[in-house]
């Protein structure tokens, strides 16, 4: 099955599509999914486009009408950049974040607009969109829903380990770590947001020094039971009580409440797999170099490069509250916008170069200081983030070595990483299949996502599948011999 993946993340620059052509290897019970990423590619937004979704985050206000309006704009953006992929049976389509809405610590609604009909009208074919209020209307925080794809991608990497870059360098591994590909896996996307998949293994639990900027406190994992074979058994124990997403007007006394770290584990030790945002990856810097210049990113780091990390800023920064939440957690542009970074940074009155650099450090020790507290041997890496050579170099050094693999050495394309994930997530809908991991997300359950708009003709979906798959492995090329 052809499903075509669309997103347009929070860095507002453009949408991203993935064309994947999905198949079950072997039988139902083998639990392998492969997929072909037959086409991949990027639209830019128009610049008035981008100027009109941007001035309708916060901390701007907007109107009914500007969002009326947005929701048709992003919708005929969204159908366009769909026009341009090759022929699919099924689009999937996350369409833009205009707000993710958290009150109490709770997430209690999220808005995607890029109304899904544009895209069918186009095309001609079902569209799944609005994936993320599903889970959030289950309890959870409706992200990262990557988790989904990153789980079973973990597997099997960790069934069939990559070799590592051509003069990678990594530390030993302490004693009693696990076989495989150098320890515990992960997975990290650096878009705007910084979000990090961690999958299950041993637990640790004695991890108070590693942290970043005063992050000696050691989070909770999980309230959730349910792991990725859980997932196939439609299991709905084990009920997240709170869930902490602390974004811009969450007061201090809003503090993470301890989850009882016995649940983050089972009786023998194993630990349950996570997903959460670790920060900004791409949000500050972009809005720094857009403020100050008008071009939209620090393209190769070039300005980072020239800087020098201050680091009275970065302590400062490093002091946010929401690095000490607790996951399952998610944040975005509500919090890390243009104002919060003139607030902070303001005072120090540093130049550009400076002021990127110390901004690269703040991404890059905020992700490895999960990485470290989780005690990851390998971390597959996509997204825009990738491409700075700058935060690359500053999260190699201050993750202690862990093996960074790109996530094209897995057949996934980094700038694509994404879109891919949602194409798969469509293709769960599709066959009746739950695209939430309650341990990622916090949901109180599995939950298939998302709403159908049919395309032409009648709607027909392929037969329910018993289970989601187990693994997922990927190339790329051309299509797929027909079967």
């Amino acid at each position: 099955m052809r499903v075509l993946g669309l997103i347009s993340g929070t860095s507002h620059d453009g949408i991203d599509t993935a064309l994947v052509d999905w198949a079950l290897t072997g039988d139902v019970f083998t639990g392998v999914v492969e997929g072909v990423v037959e086409h991949t590619g990027t639209m830019p937004y128009a610049p008035e486009s981008r100027a009109a979704i941007l001035a309708a985050l916060p901390p701007h206000t907007t109107d009914m009408g500007a969002v009326c309006r947005l929701d048709t704009l992003v919708g005929r953006a969204f159908a366009e950049a769909a026009a341009g992929c090759p022929p699919a049976d099924l689009v999937c389509s996350h369409g833009q974040t205009l707000y993710h809405w958290v009150e109490d610590g709770r997430v209690r609604g999220t808005l995607q607009l890029g109304e899904a009909a544009w895209i069918a009208e186009r095309l001609g074919v079902p569209v799944v969109s609005d994936l993320r209020a599903r889970d959030v209307a289950a309890g959870g925080q409706g992200a990262p829903l990557v988790s989904a794809f990153d789980l079973p991608l973990l597997a099997g990497l960790a069934e069939s380990p990559a070799q590592a870059d051509p003069g990678e360098s990594r530390e030993p591994r302490e004693s009693g770590e696990r076989s495989g590909p150098a320890g515990r896996l992960g997975a990290l996307n650096l878009g705007g947001i910084a979000n990090l998949t961690v999958a299950a293994g041993v637990s640790r639990h004695d991890h108070a020094g590693n942290s970043a900027g005063n992050h000696a406190e050691k989070h909770a994992v999980s309230r959730d039971a349910d792991n990725a074979e859980a997932h196939a058994a439609n299991r709905t124990e084990n009920h997240a009580e709170s869930r902490d997403t602390d974004h811009a007007g969450d007061s201090a006394g809003n503090q993470a409440v301890s989850r009882n770290a016995d649940h983050a584990e089972d009786s023998t030790g194993w630990a349950r797999p996570l997903a959460y945002d670790t920060g900004p990856a791409s949000a500050l810097m972009d809005a720094a170099v857009l403020a100050a210049t008008g071009r939209p990113y620090d393209e190769d780091g070039r300005l980072a490069a020239a800087g020098r990390v201050h680091d009275g800023l970065l302590a400062e920064l490093l002091a946010e509250p929401y690095y000490h939440r607790t996951p399952p957690k998610t944040t975005g542009k509500e919090l890390f916008h243009a104002g919060y970074l003139d607030r902070v940074a303001g005072p120090y009155g540093l130049g550009l170069p400076d002021l990127t650099a110390t901004l690269a450090a703040l991404t890059a020790e905020t992700v490895a200081a999960e990485i470290r507290r989780h005690r990851l041997g390998t971390v597959v890496v996509s997204g825009g983030g990738t491409r700075n050579p700058v935060l690359m170099r500053e999260l190699r050094v201050r993750s202690g070595g862990v093996r960074l693999l790109p996530s094209d050495r897995l057949g996934v394309p980094p700038d694509a990483k994404e879109a891919v994930a949602f194409s798969y997530l469509g293709w769960l809908t599709a066959h009746g299949l739950p695209g939430t991991v309650p341990a990622c997300t916090g949901a109180s359950g599995p939950r298939v996502l998302g709403s159908l708009t049919p395309g032409r003709g009648p709607l027909r979906l392929p037969a329910p599948l018993a289970a989601p798959p187990r693994i997922i492995r990927m190339r790329t090329g051309g299509r797929r011999p027909t079967r």
